[in-house]
């Protein structure tokens, strides 16, 4: 009976062992973590020199006579601005 009673206790020993280890590297894991990027939106536009769509926040925003034009890239812009002339 004292041999089974040890057993349990070496047992419940390395339970315990086994959950702090585990507890210590997620606490190490959260703060090694890279800080958080950016919010995204999920608002697609449309750049109106290349037909193409892409998320808001990664657009080249252009505002002229009161009116918002999204572009893919300078050169898109730059086009843009030409046509206009």
């Amino acid at each position: 009976m004292v041999g089974f009673l040890r057993i349990i206790s070496y047992a419940l020993f390395a339970y315990i062992v086994y959950k702090s280890i585990r507890f210590y590297l997620k606490l190490s894991q959260k703060s090694n973590s890279p800080p958080k990027s950016k919010q995204i939106s999920g608002q697609m536009v449309k750049d109106t020199i290349c037909n193409t769509y892409l998320p808001q926040e990664d657009a080249i925003k252009e505002i002229i006579e009161g009116k918002e034009y999204f572009f893919c890239s300078k050169e898109c812009r730059q086009k843009f601005l030409e046509s206009k002339k």
